[in-house]
C-alpha cells in the first residue's frame, strides 16, 4: 500500500479524501478570485512610487525626495547616440530593459546634518517638489542651504515659486565655473530662478567645503561646471552625483557612449570613468538624480564599464 492509500486516525481513506479535495478544486475555478459581491471590488489606484526613501548616514539623515518623472521615447537618440543599434537593443534586453523607451527620475537629496537642513537641486518646479518635501516631514522655510549641481532646468526649476524665493531662509550654493558658463548665454531658466538670487549665492570650486563633512567635486561634461559632493560622516559615505551619469545601464555599462544632453560629451565621458571609477574602487554608495527606484546604489567594474547594482537593505541597518 502506497502513503496516499493509508487511513487517518479517524479510518478515513487518505486518498479518497485527496481526490475528493481535487474534484472540489477543478470545478471551481470560476470561483477563484472573483468577488463576492460588487461592494467588494476596489478602485483601481494607478502606478504609485514612495515619496521619499530616508536613512542614517553616521550622524547625518539623509532623505531622497522623488518627485516624479516621464518616460523618454526613442531612448538611443538620448544615450548611446551613434552605437550600433544591435549592441544597444542586446545591452537593454540583457538588462530586463525595453530598448526604445525609458523612465527618467527627479530625486533631489536633503542632508540633515543636526545643525543645518541642506538641499541638493530643486526639481523642475516647486509643485512638484513641495508635495515631495511635506510628505517627508520638512518644510520650505527649513531648509538652510540650496546646492546646485548644475543650471539645467530640471534642477532649478523649483528655486523660485511666482516671484518669491521658493525657500526663504536659504542660502544658495553653485559653480563658480557653472554660473559663468549659463550667465552670459541668456538662458531664460537661469535668468528667472538663479539670478535673481545671485546676490545671495556662494559659489564653489573643487574640494570647497559646503558645511562640515561635505565637499564638492569637479565633474564637468554633463555641463561645463557640474559638481558632484562627497558627503562622510561618522566613517561612512555617500556621493551625490546629480547627472553625472543619467541612466543606471546605458551611461554606466557603456561610459564611452554620447548623451545628446551632455554639452562637452568628450569631457562627461571621462568623467563617468573617473567618478564612478572611484566610487567602485572605494566601494561608496552614491545617489543619482536620473537613477532609478530609490535614487540610491552602488557600482561595481565590469569589463569596460561598471555595473550598477541599486541598494537594499545596506542602510536600514544603520538604524
Amino acid at each position: 500500500m502506497d502513503r496516499a492509500s493509508q487511513t487517518d486516525h479517524t479510518g478515513h481513506s487518505t486518498r479518497r479524501r485527496f481526490m475528493a479535495a481535487s474534484a472540489a478544486l477543478v470545478a471551481a475555478p470560476a470561483l477563484i478570485g472573483t468577488p463576492r459581491s460588487a461592494s467588494a471590488k476596489a478602485e483601481l489606484q494607478g502606478s504609485a512610487r514612495p515619496r521619499f526613501a530616508r536613512f542614517k548616514l553616521g550622524t547625518c539623515e539623509v532623505t531622497i525626495l522623488h518627485i516624479g518623472g516621464s518616460v523618454v521615447e526613442n531612448i538611443q537618440s538620448t544615450f548611446g547616440v551613434g552605437a550600433p543599434a544591435e549592441e544597444f537593443r542586446a545591452l537593454a534586453e540583457a538588462n530586463f530593459l525595453p530598448a526604445d523607451k525609458s523612465f527618467s527620475t527627479l530625486a533631489p537629496v536633503v542632508v540633515n546634518t543636526g545643525s543645518e537642513v541642506i538641499l541638493f537641486d530643486t526639481g523642475i518646479s516647486a509643485s512638484g517638489l513641495i508635495p515631495a518635501l511635506d510628505a517627508a516631514g520638512l518644510k520650505a522655510d527649513q531648509i538652510d542651504l540650496v546646492v546646485l549641481t548644475h543650471l539645467h532646468p530640471d534642477h532649478i526649476g523649483g528655486l523660485r515659486s511666482g516671484d518669491a524665493p521658493t525657500f526663504p531662509n536659504a542660502k544658495i550654493m553653485l559653480g563658480r565655473v557653472e554660473y559663468d558658463y549659463w550667465a552670459p548665454l541668456g538662458n531664460e531658466q537661469v535668468k528667472a530662478n538663479v539670478t535673481p538670487l545671485i546676490d545671495k549665492a556662494t559659489f564653489l570650486k573643487g574640494n570647497d567645503a559646503v558645511a562640515w563633512g561635505i565637499i564638492a567635486v569637479e565633474s564637468f561634461g554633463h555641463t561645463p561646471g557640474h559638481l558632484a559632493f562627497l558627503l562622510e560622516s561618522g566613517g561612512q559615505k555617500l556621493m551625490i552625483t546629480g547627472d553625472a551619469a543619467n541612466h543606471h545601464v546605458f551611461s554606466l555599462a557603456r561610459p564611452d557612449w554620447v548623451v545628446r544632453f551632455d554639452v562637452d560629451k568628450a569631457k562627461a565621458a571621462q568623467t563617468r570613468r573617473s567618478l564612478f571609477g572611484r566610487l567602485a574602487d572605494e566601494r561608496i554608495p552614491f545617489s543619482g538624480y536620473h537613477m532609478p527606484g530609490a535614487a540610491l546604489g552602488y557600482v561595481a567594474r565590469e569589463g569596460d564599464g561598471f555595473r550598477y547594482t541599486p541598494a537594499t537593505y545596506q542602510f536600514s541597518l544603520n538604524g
